[in-house]
């Protein structure tokens, strides 16, 4: 294959198809390799613009491993619902003042209309879950206890595995429902229907608010944003550990590996990315078209 293979240099190679050539169907000449192209489009990462990225990962895996800590203090009587529901209300203002106050004009022209929504949706979902506690509390009574822990964190894990990281405002449905499911299933393990509303009260706001409020602060205050990130690391090491030193290094060690660890290896991995581009690819119109659309 190649122009040696052809006799008669006289006519010139076209690379066209609607005419006859004396050449064979799979000919190319000298001039097909000098559109190759190497790493066309590549993007530079740097490591610490990556572990700032990836520190949104850890301080979500950090925010389970707070919810399971709260969740094993009301279990073994050490956090009453009283104490937990006041708290997640503390929070929830404080984090909607925060929220309200980094909205910018422009998203603040219906400002009195979206507080009355919240407001509205809060109350809701308030109203729901304290009527369906006693139902919740005994939702899971006929399965095991083992099933129940199962079930719960594989959808802890699928929560963390499906989590819209890019735009986590407003969380996935798919997500958040996982995140929920969990919930509901170590609230059922509790002692009354008070623990469970509790319970499920702590995981909206950790599960739904929570991100939404991360995501304005990385946009209009990313050096807070990465404080507040490490700040939830620590935060859900110094829990767990309070409950479980084992599972508490474990966390350690899967938020390095996940903060610093996996950065590293996609900086140290792109240098040897070999993506070449050239004549044999399918054709793209570079043209603007939008004008045969309207």
């Amino acid at each position: 294959m190649g122009p040696d293979s052809v006799p008669g240099p006289a006519v010139p190679w076209r690379k066209v198809l609607w005419e006859q050539q004396p050449f064979p169907d799979n000919y190319v000449d000298q001039r097909f390799l000098e559109e190759l192209r190497r790493n066309e489009g590549i993007r530079q990462y740097r490591y610490w613009t990556v572990v700032k990225e990836a520190g949104f990962v850890g301080q979500q895996l950090s925010c389970v491993a707070i919810f399971i800590t709260l969740w094993l203090y009301m279990e073994q009587g050490l956090l009453s619902p009283e104490s937990l529901l006041w708290t997640s209300l503390v929070c929830t203002l404080l984090g909607y003042v925060l929220y309200q106050a980094l909205t910018s004009h422009d998203e603040s022209g219906c400002e009195l209309r979206t507080r009355l929504a919240d407001l509205q949706s809060a109350t809701i979902f308030l109203s729901f879950t304290f009527g369906f506690s006693p139902v919740l509390k005994t939702l899971t009574e006929s399965v095991s206890t083992d099933t129940v822990y199962a079930m719960s964190a594989v959808m802890l894990l699928a929560h963390l595995v499906s989590f819209p990281y890019a735009h986590p405002s407003p969380p996935g449905s798919l997500s958040l429902n996982a995140a929920l499911f969990a919930s509901v299933c170590l609230a059922s393990r509790l002692p009354g229907a008070l623990h469970t509303f509790a319970m499920l009260s702590c995981a909206l706001l950790v599960f739904a608010l929570w991100p939404c409020l991360l995501q304005r602060l990385r946009e209009n205050a990313p050096g807070h944003f990465n404080a507040l990130c490490v700040g939830v690391c620590v935060g859900g090491i110094c829990g767990l550990g309070s409950q479980s030193p084992g599972g508490a290094v474990l966390l350690a060690l899967a938020l390095g590996s996940v903060i610093l660890l996996c950065p590293l290896l996609l900086v140290r991995l792109q240098r040897h990315k070999d993506n070449i581009q050239g004549p044999w690819d399918e054709a793209e119109i570079h043209e603007d078209l939008s004008h045969f659309l309207h």
